[in-house]
């Protein structure tokens, strides 16, 4: 062995260029959402239905409906655009399992937990910012006509934005819940169903029980919480905006545990 050999430094260890990133399976994640037509179709019409029912309650209202809260009122079109984003959230993951694409994800990234989550962390970010911006445009665009009325208000009045920001997160984490029952059920129809079934309508039927702890326990569902979001007054008979946002923010993340959790332990 010559002197050289034992002077000649040791190449560094080269960085493998495919290694597996969290910042990369959220690009790809990323790209995925916005490579879909259904995404582009399912968001525009969301928030057109919105701004639709807003200027129409806005440009309609005569004064009947002076005790309903000014953001509830001009926000009534959110019930419509929840089910549009819940359905996004539901084909975000139950949508790969229909054409198959979820092998190609899972294979790319064995561990098979980041991509569930992070379809979970970019589905938030666009329902979140695509929900708050419609929210304040149809807001603006409603007072257009409900100036000088009993519903006229600002932004910067006390209470707006938070209602404003608070009825975006409902919907947001209402359309998490979504995606966590159609990772689990693996089914687009199944989701569906499911979340029609078990947080629309169930809870209702439930309610109609004559127990005192029915009804307090009623409150902590999603669809019911989600009611004390979005609204500048308390709502009666129901839970403070802070406890339903926790209430929400646990049903989300128990779902998508649940759903992490058999991801990792079953076949595609």
């Amino acid at each position: 062995m010559t002197t050289d050999t034992l002077t000649r430094p040791t190449p560094a260890p080269t960085r493998n260029p495919y290694r597996v990133t969290t910042s990369r399976v959220l690009r790809s994640e990323w790209h995925k959402l916005w490579t879909l037509r259904t995404t582009w179709i399912t968001l525009i019409t969301a928030a057109a239905l919105v701004l639709a029912v807003g200027i129409t309650m806005g440009s309609t209202y005569d004064g009947d409906d002076s005790e309903i809260d000014t953001v509830v009122f001009v926000l009534f079109g959110t019930q419509l655009s929840q089910i549009c984003l819940a359905v996004l959230g539901i084909l975000v993951t139950a949508g790969e399992y229909a054409n198959g694409m979820i092998r190609a994800s899972l294979t790319a990234v064995p561990r098979r937990g980041p991509v569930l989550w992070s379809k979970a962390a970019v589905f938030t970010t666009v329902a979140f910012t695509l929900s708050l911006v419609t929210n304040v445009v149809t807001f603006l665009v409603a007072q257009l006509w409900l100036a000088g009325t009993d519903k006229e208000l600002s932004l910067t009045d006390s209470g707006v934005l938070g209602a404003l920001a608070g009825s975006a997160a409902a919907i947001t984490l209402l359309s998490l819940i979504a995606l966590g029952l159609g990772a689990l059920l693996r089914s687009v129809p199944g989701g569906i169903g499911a979340f029609v079934g078990a947080v629309l309508v169930l809870p209702e039927v439930i309610g109609t029980l004559p127990l005192d702890a029915v009804d307090t326990a009623v409150k902590y569902f999603p669809a019911q919480a989600s009611e004390s979001l979005g609204s500048i007054t308390p709502v009666e008979d129901g839970v403070s905006a802070g406890t339903s946002l926790l209430a929400l923010t646990l049903w989300a993340a128990a779902l998508l545990v649940a759903a992490s959790a058999l991801l990792k332990r079953r076949d595609v």
